[in-house]
């Protein structure tokens, strides 16, 4: 069996985002990639279902005259518009309401949700956390699915879905920074808080994460999927690295739904002592 068409987890079901179902927990984007042909190739190899688009007209064709639309197979990928650099909220939702028209053309099913980003400045790219939620508050009252990209903080996270966030994205780590998992004591109480009193709320870790380790790591905290583009985009070697974050999804899903035994101070041995024979 070859890497890219690793067996998808056992005994777990679909990820369900709003009326959408994906049959990989791994969201992959489309961005930073050398060359759209690299980009096809990373997808595919991701074994992903739903790929992100910024869809601001400048980003449709890259440095070489190409559109990114003749290298995505809108009859597998559900695309996913993103306001990406967008930085308050009017030029978020103008760009949502374009990223609607322009896949509602294109017949792709993405055209109802968005992945919404409002940042608060190009240094950190870190979300603007006031910015965000009346952009999702305006995007939900148009009828948009809205998948938004947040901080870690908890409190944050609980307002962005009562405003009516279909996901609500904490962040491991700055977009792009690779530092992966920063603070997972927060990301585990934005999942007890948007959990809470709906245990099937998706919650996507998104942002930030360099490695396939930090992959999994998201995972087994009980993330339901985990958003990403710059760690394969960036790779030395895209696709494999496409692939590695395939595994990464499904090894940490599988690792949670398994349950992990309780850390201890001591060691604990794993053969029984009784029976054990004894030198005379």
């Amino acid at each position: 069996m070859s890497l890219s068409s690793a067996a998808p987890v056992a005994c777990d079901d679909p990820l369900k985002l709003g009326s959408h179902v994906l049959h990989s927990r791994l969201i992959v984007g489309s961005g930073r990639y050398d060359h759209y042909r690299t980009m096809a190739e990373s997808l595919a190899a991701s074994g992903a279902h739903c790929i992100t688009v910024a869809v601001r007209r400048e980003r449709l064709y890259d440095s070489f005259g190409e559109n990114i639309f003749d290298y995505l197979d809108l009859e597998r990928y559900i695309l996913l518009p993103n306001t990406a650099g967008c930085y308050n909220a009017e030029d978020a939702i103008r760009s949502a309401r374009l990223g609607r028209e322009i896949l509602r053309g294109l017949e792709n099913p993405g055209a109802d949700w968005v992945k919404l980003e409002v940042l608060g400045d190009p240094k950190t790219l870190l979300p603007d956390p006031i910015a965000t939620l009346h952009a999702t508050e305006r995007l939900v009252a148009e009828g948009f699915q809205v998948l938004c990209y947040t901080s870690d903080d908890p409190v944050m996270a609980r307002r962005l879905k009562e405003a009516g966030a279909t996901s609500v994205m904490p962040a491991g780590s700055p977009i792009g920074s690779g530092q992966g998992i920063l603070n997972p004591n927060n990301l585990r109480i934005c999942l007890e808080y948007l959990k809470e009193d709906d245990p099937d709320y998706p919650v996507i870790v998104d942002a930030g994460v360099g490695c396939a380790s930090d992959v999994a790591v998201a995972m087994e905290l009980g993330a339901d999927g985990v958003l990403l583009n710059s760690a394969i985009a960036r790779a030395r070697d895209p696709v494999n690295m496409a692939r590695a974050m395939q595994l990464a999804v499904q090894a940490g899903r599988l690792s949670y739904l398994s349950g992990r035994i309780p850390k201890r101070l001591y060691g604990n041995a794993s053969s029984p002592t009784a029976g054990v024979i004894e030198s005379t």
